[in-house]
C-alpha cells in the first residue's frame, strides 16, 4: 500500500527533489481522501491538525466577511498544498476551505508527520523547504491582492 502511495506522492510538487527514501518514508503517514464538489474541508477555528496535498481538483479558501459572510479569497487547484502550518502550534485553521470541485488530495496527520520530523533531520530540511517555498507564494499572492483592493494605497 505505502509503495503504491508513494509512486503517487513522488509525483506532488511538494515532493520534489526529496529521494526516493524520503518520499517512501512520508508516504507512511498519508492517506486519500476524497472530498465532492461543496463539502467544507475544514472551517476556520477548528483544530488544524492535517496537511493536505490537492492531487485533482479545485478548493476555495474563504474568510468570513461581516454582513457578506464567506467570501473567497483564494482558490487552489491540483499541485498546492494546504496547512503548513499543521507542524507548528497552535494548530488552528484561520479560514475554510471548501471543494469548488470534485477533489482527490493526499491527507498527512499532523502528529504522524511531526514524528517524521522529529526523526529525520534531512528529511526535515528537505520537506520544511519545500513548505517555505509554499508558504511564501502564497503570502506573494495575498500581497498582491490587498495591493489590489486597496489600489496600491496601503499606509
Amino acid at each position: 500500500m505505502t509503495e503504491s502511495l508513494a509512486r503517487s506522492l513522488k509525483q506532488h510538487p511538494l515532493t520534489a527533489g526529496m529521494t526516493p527514501e524520503m518520499v517512501e518514508f512520508l508516504a507512511g503517514c498519508v492517506k486519500n481522501q476524497r472530498f465532492a464538489a461543496g463539502d467544507l474541508l475544514f472551517a476556520e477555528g477548528q483544530a488544524k491538525d492535517w496537511l493536505y496535498l490537492i492531487r485533482q481538483g479545485e478548493v476555495d479558501l474563504q474568510s468570513h466577511v461581516p454582513g457578506r459572510g464567506a467570501v473567497a479569497v483564494e482558490r487552489l487547484g491540483a499541485g498546492a498544498t494546504l496547512g503548513a502550518s499543521a507542524i507548528v502550534a497552535p494548530h488552528e485553521w484561520h479560514v475554510d476551505a471548501r471543494a469548488a470541485t470534485a477533489v482527490l488530495a493526499f491527507a498527512i496527520p499532523g502528529d504522524c508527520l511531526r514524528g517524521k520530523l522529529r526523526q529525520d533531520a534531512v528529511f526535515a530540511a528537505k520537506l520544511l523547504e519545500r513548505l517555505l517555498v509554499e508558504v511564501h507564494t502564497r503570502l506573494s499572492h495575498a500581497r498582491l491582492q490587498q495591493l489590489d483592493v486597496y489600489k496600491g494605497e496601503l499606509t
